[in-house]
């Protein structure tokens, strides 16, 4: 497993409150993905999209002339740019390429991007484009802005990966030490990756993520480092919660953490979304970790529980700089995820 970075340069993924240049998107248009629910999910995208687009460019994928129309006109007023890239659906924080910030010998900082293999979460959808997204977006911007690519042959997420900006990177068992992903590579040869692709230097596991989770646990739904050396995770708050006990642990686990240069974790709890149902009445693993944190907002999706507010009113405190907004997520997470699975932050240099 090479690393083709320069290791004499500085190198990482600096952490989600960082200042952003950009937040890509995709917007939903595929019918025969979500059927009657296509123009919901695109009315709670819109919503997401203006929200963040009052502090920072969006660019936003469009997948035909068509869809292209439907997204000017209801993004009509924002400074959008449209992208004709083919993507197979609108998971951008795992088919687009990872945002790292090089500083040079020299000093100069500059933006590149890293890009893995794709395997549509451990072959459960492989959809036509998007194993080419994240390539695409980096050509895209290196016409305008000359920026260097990384490539590495292994298979990785996005949402999989959850970092402090100092060296510390949180991800699960589940995910990255599962047989669909990357069967030939150990945990040892994970971490060494994870390390050379996103410039870490300190790797906690926790085991697992929520139930019916497609993702197989992904981070961003069950822990998030919302300042450096703080992290948030959810508090069930009764044992009617589908992730009574998976919660319980992750907090426990935290708690006995350190991070990259040795301080214990400081861990914040939120209510959990508990019990949340689809239209089929199947259990949906609703989390309001799966914010997105922009320059001038925290963007926390809600579900139509009754913790919802509880939630919302319990993140703000932790974000004194930004205002924290609770917006519709439902028909987006009927598709798998929801605000921080759809979008990907390109941070300024």
């Amino acid at each position: 497993m090479l690393n083709p970075i320069d290791k004499a340069n500085k190198y990482f993924q600096p952490a989600e409150w960082e200042p952003h240049s950009a937040c890509w998107l995709a917007f939903p248009s595929d019918r025969s993905l979500w059927l009657e629910n296509l123009e919901a999910a695109q009315a709670e995208f819109v919503e997401l999209a203006k929200v963040i687009g009052e502090s920072e460019q969006l660019e936003i994928l469009v997948a035909n002339l068509e869809t292209a129309a439907i997204a000017r006109k209801l993004l009509s007023g924002t400074s959008a740019h449209f992208h004709s890239i083919p993507y197979g659906d609108i998971w951008m924080r795992d088919i687009a390429p990872i945002f790292l910030t090089i500083t040079a010998i020299n000093g100069k900082k500059e933006l590149a991007t890293v890009t893995f293999s794709w395997n549509g979460w451990g072959h459960k959808y492989l959809l036509e484009y998007d194993d080419g997204v994240a390539i695409a977006i980096s050509e895209a911007l290196n016409q305008s802005a000359k920026i260097s690519t990384f490539r590495f042959p292994w298979v990785l997420e996005g949402g999989a990966v959850e970092v402090d900006g100092m060296g510390t990177c949180l991800t699960t068992k589940q995910c990255l030490l599962n047989p669909n992903r990357n069967p030939d590579l150990d945990r040892t040869e994970i971490e060494r990756g994870l390390c050379d692709a996103l410039g870490v230097t300190k790797i906690l596991w926790l085991e697992e993520g929520l139930l019916n989770d497609h993702t197989d646990g992904h981070i961003d739904t069950i822990a998030r480092f919302i300042a450096p050396n703080v992290v948030m995770c959810m508090k069930p708050e009764s044992e009617n919660d589908p992730n009574y006990d998976v919660l319980n642990h992750i907090f426990n686990q935290l708690k006995g953490f350190t991070n990259a240069i040795g301080e214990r974790l400081e861990v914040i709890e939120i209510p959990s979304a508990g019990l949340v149902l689809d239209s089929d009445g199947e259990i949906m693993p609703a989390s309001y970790l799966n914010f997105y944190i922009s320059n001038n907002h925290v963007i926390v999706p809600i579900y139509g529980s009754e913790f919802d507010r509880q939630a919302v009113e319990a993140i703000a405190p932790h974000f004194p700089t930004r205002q924290t907004t609770g917006l519709s997520a439902k028909i987006i997470l009927s598709g798998g995820g929801a605000f921080h699975c759809i979008t990907q932050q390109q941070p300024q240099t």
